[in-house]
């Protein structure tokens, strides 16, 4: 759920008559970080490339709003006194190059802890998404010098301390008074917060010092939770004490920003077990800091809650504790037995399908659990720990009845990010039999925090979806695209069809297909005339049949993942998993028309046609373009929904145009070979580079390409 402030804008302010130029607003960072529940705050959110008359701040979750600040406007001048008879009307003035916006952030006293998803919308488009981070405490923000004991910023405790390691060798100092005998945390989230940014390359890796007033060193903490410090130290005299924020390699980014969460407050880590089912009310183990050993929670699952991972905060007592990641899954659950099953001949018997929830409770501990399977059947195991903070660094191994190790998994690959979570999919017994299936740490560690839950599940056709952008703009009159990517799982070989549910007022989608040879498909917008701007959150869903040996039909669907791009270091293009797909209708750039002619090409197996393609410009821009009918970047294909055989023919197109050029072709070429395919729908693209790696698409009417059998 998406809630959104909007600012209505003077009319002479933001004006579509105003000068275009290559835009995309990439959010980098939040300053400060964090913001009060219960509490307002002015935020200062730094980007790079326009955000200049921003109009609606949207939050992820509930509980949270923002709304941008207006920019003062410098008086107009008496226009009267300079007025003369034969003057021509004034050119329209450019939009100003707005790099940073205020914004006001509110959270009410309830709203969920933790990082939200941000965004802002402009009439140049939808920025990229940018972190907040909502806490329970009192926000200070680092001010002046600091870089030494004798500057330390004074700050009072319980407190959220923001700041950022802003330049290399940057030191942050907090002095703190405490008394004798207290224990506190320091939690820090700083690195976490990066990984969905667009253009932040590279990132903080934090770490924490408590030192004493003469400087002595106390304890120290680098990486916990991934890069990001916890620290937990009971203080045996009262007194003055430092806190030290630095980057552990001494580097620094005007963009690394960081929260340190002090507090004598228990911190839960995770929970056993760390899987729920929708509308359940259980009691739970709490694992964490400053906690009695096997302290009992209670935590409850919404009854609509969709499958799969959440944050949900769990009480003790009546106190509301911080936020976990929990497993929500309708599966049977069974849990490990106490008695010792370390070896596959001890192992406990289960029944497919069934969550195994356990934990690691010793260094050298490993689980082995017992399940029945008929030759070539096929199985599914997906660990749930990392993801749910547990320490345990899995690796699962199947065995036979005889002790032997048949395979296993450790780290694994979604997409295009990685998980230290083990998954084995698609996994055929060999022969009728009991096999075991083992888990462990990977560095055979284990202990209170390490807890598990392993799905088990039969191995049934199914895809999944992968939209390859979290948002499509639509500027003006022409269309905007979004290349969907399909994994195909468990022998699932169809055709998936794309729609799109949540349109707005105003826009229409055309919705392709993934073909059945193909991965990857296309969904094209447009906004009508007169559509005001807007940002509507939208969901890409692939539907499509399975058609078993036997004949029996199976009904299959799955929502697209919406991925945001990443610029990595040395100009790869990355992408990480975000929470929302949004439609951005915006103003007019760079490119105001795109026309392609034909638009439906019917290709012979070994025939080529050319498409013709002609584009307006804006008059202000005199940039290359690129025209395409894929997704590409360097050497590799992000996306291509043409018919498996079919190519373009570089040789016979021209698509570069240089300066003012505005026509250009492109040649389409069947393989002999090519497979019969019916009016397959092909985004036309005219590509302006934002920079090394991202380019702004804008898209022609739909093409529809068809290949005839020979």
């Amino acid at each position: 759920m998406i809630r959104t402030a909007t600012f209505l804008l003077i009319a002479s302010v933001v004006t579509s008559q105003a000068a275009a130029q290559s835009s995309y607003p990439m959010l980098m960072d939040v300053a400060p970080l964090a913001v009060q529940a219960g509490a307002s705050a002015e935020h200062t959110v730094h980007a790079r490339y326009n955000l200049f008359g921003a109009y609606q701040v949207i939050v992820a979750g509930a509980g949270v709003t923002g709304e941008p600040i207006p920019e003062p406007v410098a008086a107009k001048k008496d226009e009267k006194k300079d007025e003369k008879k034969d003057s021509k009307p004034a050119t329209p003035p450019a939009k100003p190059n707005q790099v940073n916006h205020k914004v006001r952030f509110t959270a009410k006293p309830d709203a969920l802890l933790g990082v939200r998803e941000i965004r802002l919308a402009t009439p140049q488009g939808l920025s990229t998404v940018g972190q907040l981070l909502v806490v329970r405490d009192p926000v200070v923000v680092e001010s002046g010098k600091n870089n030494t004991l004798a500057e330390a910023n004074p700050i009072a405790l319980p407190a959220a301390v923001c700041g950022a390691v802003e330049a290399n060798e940057d030191v942050d100092y907090f002095k703190f008074k405490v008394e004798a005998g207290r224990t506190l945390t320091f939690h820090v989230r700083s690195q976490r917060c990066e990984d969905k940014i667009h253009d932040l390359q590279t990132h903080v890796d934090p770490i924490i010092t408590l030192k004493n007033s003469a400087g002595v060193v106390l304890a120290a903490n680098d990486n916990y939770f991934y890069g990001d410090s916890l620290l937990n130290y009971t203080f045996k005299t009262a007194g003055d004490y430092y806190l030290e924020v630095r980057d552990v390699r001494y580097q620094g980014n005007v963009y690394w920003q960081y929260c340190v969460e002090i507090n004598d407050r228990p911190l839960v880590q995770t929970i056993v077990p760390a899987v729920l089912a929708p509308g359940a009310k259980a009691s739970v183990e709490l694992v964490g800091l400053q906690l009695p050993t096997g302290a009992k929670g209670e935590i409850e699952v919404p009854a609509g809650a969709a499958e799969g991972p959440a944050w949900l905060a769990p009480r003790l007592g009546k106190e509301l504790l911080n936020p976990v990641p929990v497993l929500i899954s309708k599966l049977p659950t069974t849990f490990e037995s106490p008695k010792a099953k370390n070896v596959p001949a001890d192992a406990q018997d289960f029944a497919v399908p069934s969550v195994l929830v356990g934990r690691l409770a010793s260094d050298g501990e490993a689980d082995c659990f017992a399940f029945a399977a008929k030759k070539g059947d096929a199985f599914n195991f997906n660990v749930c720990a990392k993801r749910a903070q547990s320490s345990l660094d899995s690796v699962i191994s199947i065995y036979n009845e005889k002790g032997v190790r048949l395979t296993e998994s450790d780290d694994i690959q979604i997409h295009r990010t990685s998980t230290t979570d083990s998954i084995l999919e698609g996994w055929s017994a060999p022969a009728d039999g009991k096999y075991v299936v083992e888990i462990r740490d990977l560095h055979l560690r284990g202990g209170a925090t390490f807890p598990y839950a392993l799905s088990v599940t039969r191995a049934e056709p199914h895809f999944v979806l992968h939209a390859d952008m979290d948002k499509v703009y639509l500027p003006g009159g022409v269309g905007g695209q979004v290349f969907v990517r399909a994994v195909r799982k468990s022998g699932f070989a169809g055709e998936i069809q794309l729609n799109v549910e949540g349109l707005p007022k105003g826009v229409r989608a055309v919705c392709g297909k993934i073909l059945a040879d193909g991965q990857d498909g296309t969904i094209l917008f447009y906004a009508e005339p007169g559509t005001k701007l807007l940002a509507a959150e939208a969901r890409i869903v692939g539907t499509a049949v399975h058609k078993a040996a036997d004949g029996k039909e199976t009904q299959l669907s799955a929502v697209a993942t919406p991925w945001q791009e990443v610029y990595m270091p040395g100009g790869g293009r990355g992408h990480f998993p975000v929470d929302t797909f949004f439609i951005s209708v915006c103003d007019p750039l760079d490119v105001v028309k795109v026309k392609v002619t034909p638009t439906e090409v019917v290709l012979k197996p070994g025939e080529s046609k050319k498409i013709e393609i002609e584009i307006e410009r804006s008059p202000e821009f005199d940039k290359n373009l690129t025209l395409d009918l894929l997704y590409r970047h360097l050497a590799s294909p992000f996306g291509d929904s043409l018919p498996k055989g079919v190519t373009i023919d570089d040789k016979q197109s021209k698509t570069l145009l240089t300066a003012k050029e505005t026509k250009g072709y492109i040649t389409l070429k069947a393989a002999p070979d090519a497979k019969p395919a019916d009016k397959q729908l092909v985004p036309v693209m005219a590509q302006a580079a934002i920079n090394f790696v991202m380019k702004m698409s804008y898209c022609a009417e739909p093409l529809r390409v068809s290949v005839v059998a020979k």
